[in-house]
């Protein structure tokens, strides 16, 4: 390709709303035109990133086993209704009618389709197991769409999904599709980590996050330096107290402590450290009031509450509904009753394990304007009737694995892969005949890349101060030649040219700068624009018998013999 037969749109300037540097760069680069809110237009150069990581997703799923088709952006209600979903989805997915008033809906996802085509054409045994994919555009209407086409409403993703005939055929295809996405993002050159990880809305009994690790990731990732084990921050467990529960050394004291109403407050009124207060969260769910307490410095896990039985359908109790149970009003409440009588209603107290494991500790005393200290549970209080892990590791924790402890970085959600099980086959009805002759129901799995998001992922994972430093693999394209002069000088416009053609010939996916813009504005745009090799002629050069070669991570060239530069470029591109 040479550059001025593409169409290259840098800009010195980023815009105001964008916020992280991949926006940013996207833009500067070119690579976007936004035209809506969380809605952009690919340009040249962005769609040669974009095909370059749906090829490497393309090789790998194939050589897995998967078989593309191509499943449609528009889909019938009468699906998601079938599946229960229609209802279930919240506004972030996109209803629409046609001219004879019919609902449709604009794909957040596929699962309802492909489990459509497979109820219809896999009907034995002997089709099994079987994994489609496709990559195709999904909308999800993102209430506050935001950072560029990391949280846009329309993207491009790959999707697949299998159908096996058991649990244990589906765990040997979620393994397969695990490995295939290991090989997906080394291929593509990304600092990653695979992590187990919620399921969430879509369901089943197993699913693993793939993070790009990066400072400006949304996601926290829990890990151990010394083993495998990694896991987003909502699933990662939090051990129970290796010491039991010590034995209480203090009496317990009604502390009067007036607009006192945060654990930071009492802290600093009382001179304790968080570590020694008990903080409450209420609840009510279909159990009833539900009082759950944590220590004072740890953050409250919504996931792992929303799996507790006693929290089913839960949502924050009201100040009214706080008063009704506990006799106060919220600032002040805690497991200990007022006055040593019970609680004005019935409470199901739940405790985080480190709480349950503490003693003479501090916590609302259920009176306006006072605290307790000294409290303990079994003495002063009824042992908690469910102990259980309710909130979010920090870094120092032990591993879960008992391989030491736990650190943290944060991460970019760019793939997931789930093991649905039967939640889709059963709505639909996606049977098969079993080899006994029976009829079975197919067990399915769903296997998620953002490709859009993964493009976006690695700039913010590989970037420096002069623009995008792309990963070999994922970069528009893998050599520039800056051709110095090309327009006034016969003799850089030969030997660019027959450079060119040389590697070209050979496959090299190369670029020839042949503008004849300014020295300073060549290397700016092309160090923007991230291309991971330069190789630079010019005039002064050619008299040595020389260009100029350097890596978009050098921060100065190295002369090189023109004869040689061909065979250095294939070196370094086979490393």
């Amino acid at each position: 390709m040479k550059l001025s037969n593409f169409f290259l749109s840098t800009t010195k300037e980023a815009p105001a709303e964008a916020e992280i540097i991949s926006h940013q760069l996207m833009m500067r680069a070119g690579m976007l035109k936004k035209l809506g809110a969380g809605i952009y237009s690919w340009m040249p150069l962005g769609v040669r990133v974009l095909r370059k990581v749906e090829n490497v997703i393309r090789e790998e799923m194939n050589r897995a086993g998967a078989i593309e088709l191509l499943m449609p952006v528009i889909q019938p209600a009468e699906l998601w209704q079938e599946s229960g979903r229609w209802d279930k989805m919240g506004p972030e997915m996109m209803r629409i009618k046609d001219r004879h008033d019919r609902d449709f809906i604009v794909q957040p996802t596929s699962e309802e389709v492909i489990t459509d085509i497979a109820r219809q054409e896999l009907r034995s045994w002997r089709q099994l197991p079987r994994n489609f994919y496709h990559l195709q555009t999904k909308f999800r209407d993102e209430r506050r769409p935001r950072f560029g086409v990391m949280r846009s409403r329309e993207f491009i993703m790959k999707d697949a999904y299998s159908f096996d005939v058991d649990k244990g055929g589906l765990t040997k295809s979620y393994q397969v599709m695990y490995d295939a996405y290991v090989k997906i993002f080394e291929r593509l050159g990304l600092e990653f980590r695979p992590v187990a990880a919620d399921t969430g809305n879509i369901g089943g009994f197993a699913s693993h996050e793939f993070q790009v690790l990066a400072e400006s990731g949304e996601d926290v990732i829990a890990y151990c330096p010394d083993s495998d084990y990694a896991a987003n921050i909502e699933l990662s467990e939090a051990v129970a107290p290796a010491s039991p529960r010590a034995a209480a050394t203090k009496s317990l004291e009604l502390v009067h402590t007036p607009g006192q109403k945060t654990c930071e407050d009492v802290g600093n009124f009382l001179k304790l450290p968080l570590e020694k207060q008990l903080k409450a969260m209420m609840y009510m769910s279909d159990a009833g009031f539900v009082l759950c307490m944590l220590r004072a410095d740890h953050m409250v896990n919504e996931v792992k509450l929303g799996k507790l039985k006693e929290l089913a359908n839960s949502r924050p109790a009201t100040p009214e509904e706080i008063e009704a149970h506990l006799g106060v009003e919220p600032g002040y409440c805690g497991p200990i009753p007022r006055h040593g009588k019970a609680h004005p209603g019935k409470v199901i107290v739940i405790a985080d394990r480190t709480a349950a494991a503490m003693s003479d500790f501090v916590c609302g005393a259920n009176e306006s304007g006072y605290h307790v200290t000294g409290g303990n549970w079994g003495r002063d209080c009824a042992e908690p009737d469910v102990v259980a892990d309710i909130r979010n590791v920090l870094e120092g924790d032990p591993s879960p694995d008992g391989k030491g402890v736990l650190k943290m970085r944060r991460g970019i959600e760019v793939g997931h892969v789930f093991a649905l099980g039967t939640k889709y086959s059963d709505a639909l009805k996606a049977n098969y005949l079993a080899q006994d002759q029976t009829e079975k129901v197919m067990w399915m799995g769903c296997y998620g890349i953002g490709v859009t998001r993964v493009v976006a992922a690695a700039i913010e994972q590989n970037h420096d101060e002069r623009g995008i430093v792309w990963p070999e693999a994922m970069a528009p394209f893998t050599v520039a030649i800056a051709a110095l002069g090309y327009d006034r000088s016969a003799e850089v416009k030969a030997a660019a040219d027959k450079l060119y053609a040389e590697l070209a010939a050979t496959g090299v996916d190369v670029v020839l700068d042949d503008r004849g813009e300014r020295p300073g504005v060549m290397f700016a745009e092309l160090e923007l624009i991230g291309i991971p090799h330069r190789i630079t002629v010019g005039d002064r050069g050619l008299k040595e018998g020389v260009v100029e070669y350097q890596a978009r991570r050098d921060t100065v060239a190295a002369k090189v013999p023109i004869s040689e530069v061909a065979s250095l470029l294939r070196s370094k591109l086979a490393q």
